[in-house]
């Protein structure tokens, strides 16, 4: 079955909420129907060197998802700023002499989007992680104009970041497709979880789209029916 997919740029409420995961199930989802989907990581930081290369591990883990290995010329596409420091955007830029364009991520966008149907873009940092000086993460989701999936813990504290990100995005005139909310830690939801799922829902005036719970050993192909909603939500 082949279908079309709008591309999507997942951001978070915080670093290590589980972004990654979700763009690769997602990747992984898409592919699964017969969309032509490919990642873009346009900022990592953490980057490992291998030989003269600088590896960006998010990227590879959702090629890896998606049973992708595109050109060394497509890779460079999909990440175009990687950094060793693993810190805030702005600051691995800074010691790297280098300015984030938002500019050259548009352009390499359109590049990924003109071999595939769809792009799944993963931001780095929360919503307004700093890209330089000035800008943001939220300037660029402003700059691609694209719709937003919104990732969060699901437990305690979640609330108030998920919220105040929530009034960001919105008071960007961005189109929030919903949230997914993912387990950081082992174990069943309790009432905490499932108190903060019902209240998101209410006070964000969102739809929390998916629940990804806590698994040791990442398997994003077991993850991609939890997300069908949102597939269903970006077929066009």
């Amino acid at each position: 079955m082949n279908s079309r997919m709008k591309s999507v740029f997942i951001t978070g409420t915080d670093t290590g909420v589980g972004k990654t995961v979700v763009a690769a199930s997602l990747l992984a989802a898409a592919r699964a129907r017969g969309i032509n989907a490919a990642p873009m990581k346009p900022v990592q930081t953490g980057c490992v060197t291998r030989g003269r290369r600088l590896v960006a591990p998010d990227l590879e883990f959702c090629l890896s998802a998606a049973d992708l290995n595109p050109a060394p010329q497509e890779r460079h596409w999909m990440c175009p700023y990687r950094f060793i420091p693993a810190s805030s955007p702005h600051l691995a830029a800074a010691h790297a002499g280098a300015h984030i364009q938002k500019e050259t991520i548009r352009a390499n966008f359109r590049r990924i989007l003109k071999k595939n149907d769809a792009v799944v873009v993963e931001g780095a940092g929360g919503v307004l992680v700093p890209i330089d000086g000035r800008q943001t993460m939220l300037d660029l989701m402003k700059h691609l104009r694209l719709p937003v999936l919104l990732v969060a813990r699901s437990g305690l504290g979640t609330l108030n970041h998920t919220l105040l990100s929530l009034h960001e995005l919105r008071r960007a005139k961005l189109k929030v497709l919903g949230v997914v909310l993912v387990d950081s830690r082992p174990g069943k939801a309790g009432p905490i979880e499932k108190d903060n799922l019902r209240t998101i829902e209410k006070m964000g005036g969102v739809q929390v789209l998916a629940h990804l719970p806590f698994r040791k050993r990442l398997n994003c192909r077991k993850f991609a029916p939890l997300l069908a909603r949102i597939i269903q939500s970006l077929e066009e």
